[in-house]
């Protein structure tokens, strides 16, 4: 399914001292940022006059744009803004102006060079400069008048790289969001302010520089952006290898009892308010937390919203291996004593470098039993982070697709062949089910169900549900898929095919070509209805990964929710007619 946590430790238990609050699986995309809606796209093919005169025009002087132009280059606006204001900034303050000069002076650092500043996939990402930019970018946005508190929470939610442009963004979306009126039905206009305007005040107040983020910030309601406080253990209404007393039972509403069956996924850690709103639209029913690390041996924190049954449930056969060890015994061997890990964290849409995992190897290379804690601890971090497994003396490499397929309980080879690439595998793997979390969920529908299910599967990635269903041996005889991506429509007809299934598979890519008109074709053409509808809409713009754009179901690919709804609440009205 289309998606992307924290809570918790890897097995559940405090002592294994592992950090699961890593960030979930989608990649984070670069969201520009332009000083007037509509200019940046504008720039790229721009001559260097033209460019000069536009921020000249704004208002900066002809001495400071030459500057940030040769320092950034023509390609970039973004960066040639914030450098602009930057040094206008300084300008303004002398002190800050002495500040920067250290600041950017390489060679007058006053912290000791670390092996492990330069962990990450971006070589240029090294301790000194992270440091060095959360002061430049404190010290900047504090003398625009911002406090220090609010600049702290800023860095630490959107990270230090992000832009002075959106980190002052971020606070003023705060701020306005703890001011609006929720209950208002019409949109109150945010002020855009001038240069002019930023000289006097030294607050960079962008209130509809953007219309996507004045849409975010009217409908947003108290600590939206705070994320959902999850439960723990993560274990729903009850999972097989963790025992406690949960309920049974549970009261549906009335509205939820009519069929089909639904069943709906998405990332669990979202913004505050955005697990109420799902469940608001699927006829406010409660939603079940489940992390898949109680079905498998990597951690995969989601929410289900969902009618069916809670009792008799029962787990795929046989049981897939639930820790690192027994899902990859042949790493034992390597594995140091003081990497504690016993599960891995969420499977992400894409892996480690080769530089990483040879600075990992260079690093510890020198020491012959075992190297120092900061070591230690860098290296764990960076393992963590990645997913990466021992596989050698000194040696880490990411996990493969097929053990990517392997954790997820998918068939050997599912994504493997036919033209997609190793990276098409990753991405499409990274965005779907586990299965055999979904699978113990779906298992009440067997007892129900026992000639076959007509399944509508929105979103079907690369066939999360069908696969579930046919493992726990549920015979499907109609199943319309609707997925965008024409690789996952590959994958789910070959493996369709490959099954030997009996029933008719209809692939569809477009979801909002699924009107009335074709809802009322393709309900008498699987024969008076659908049995399950089940899906999980993107989460591009609900993980914790995607800073840049994390505005909720507001966002472009996160409102498919609402296509989700729209398209059950049609079939639930087509059927009970």
């Amino acid at each position: 399914m289309g998606h992307g946590e924290m809570d918790g430790s890897a097995d559940g238990d405090s002592e294994d001292n592992i950090d699961w609050n890593t960030e979930d699986e989608l990649e984070v995309e670069n969201y520009p940022v332009s000083w007037c809606p509509g200019e940046a796209s504008s720039f790229g093919g721009s001559s260097s006059s033209k460019l000069f005169n536009h921020f000249v025009g704004m208002g900066f002087s002809e001495k400071l744009v030459s500057k940030a132009i040769d320092e950034n280059g023509e390609a970039n606006t973004d960066l040639i803004l914030e450098s602009l204001l930057t040094y206008t900034a300084l300008e303004d303050s002398p002190e800050a102006q002495q500040t920067e000069t250290v600041v950017n002076d390489d060679c007058s650092s006053g912290y000791e060079e670390n092996p492990f500043d330069d962990f990450s996939d971006d070589d240029s990402d090294s301790g000194r400069e992270v440091i060095h930019n959360w002061e430049r970018k404190m010290m900047l946005l504090e003398e625009m008048g911002y406090t220090s508190d609010e600049v702290s929470i800023a860095l630490e939610r959107c990270g230090v790289d992000a832009s002075v442009a959106e980190l002052a963004d971020f606070i003023c979306a705060a701020k306005y969001s703890k001011e609006a009126d929720a209950l208002l039905p019409e949109e109150k206009p945010q002020p855009v302010l001038s240069v002019n305007d930023f000289h006097q005040s030294k607050k960079r107040k962008l209130g509809g520089y953007n219309s996507w983020k004045q849409n975010l910030i009217r409908d947003k309601k108290p600590d939206e952006d705070e994320p959902i406080r999850l439960p723990n253990p993560m274990v729903g209404f009850g999972v097989p290898t963790y025992s406690s007393q949960q309920p049974n039972r549970r009261n549906l509403p009335e509205s939820a009892r009519a069929p089909p069956y639904f069943y709906y996924e998405n990332v669990a850690l979202t913004p505050k308010g955005v697990w109420d709103t799902i469940s608001r639209f699927l006829y406010d029913v409660e939603p079940e937390f489940v992390d898949s690390k109680y079905f498998c041996a990597a951690a995969r924190k989601r929410g289900y919203v969902h009618n069916l049954p809670i009792h008799s449930r029962f787990p795929l056969r046989p049981i897939p291996p639930l820790t690192i060890s027994e899902a990859f015994p042949l790493t034992k061997r390597w594995w140091p004593t003081w990497d504690t890990r016993t599960k891995l964290n969420c499977l992400q849409t894409s892996i480690a470098s080769a530089k990483l995992t040879e600075r990992i190897r260079k690093a510890l290379e020198d020491y012959e039993v075992e190297p120092p804690l900061k070591v230690q601890t860098d290296v764990l971090h960076e393992c963590k982070k990645w997913n990466l497994v021992w596989v050698g003396r000194n040696k880490v490499a990411p996990l493969e697709p097929d053990e990517f397929e392997m954790l997820l309980g998918f068939p050997r080879n599912h994504t493997r062949g036919g033209g997609i690439s190793r990276t098409d595998r990753f991405k499409s793997l990274g965005n779907s089910f586990q299965v055999d979390t979904v699978a113990y969920h779906l298992s009440v529908l067997k007892e129900i169900f026992p000639r076959g299910i007509n399944v509508l599967s929105l979103f079907s990635g690369i066939g999360g549900a069908e696969v579930a269903l046919h493992r726990l041996g549920i015979p499907l005889k109609n199943v319309v898929s609707v997925e965008i991506s024409e690789v996952n429509r590959n994958i789910v007809r070959s493996w369709w095919k490959q099954t030997d299934q009996k029933g008719r598979l209809i692939d569809l890519a477009d979801i909002q070509q699924l009107n009335t008109e074709k809802l009322e074709q393709l309900i008498n053409a699987v024969g008076g209805g659908f049995d399950l509808v089940i899906g999980g809409s993107p989460c591009n713009n609900l993980a914790g990964s995607n800073r840049h754009h994390r505005d909720g179901l507001k966002g472009k690919e996160s409102s498919l929710f609402y296509d989700y709804f729209r398209i059950l609440d049609l079939v639930k009205c087509i059927m009970s007619r």
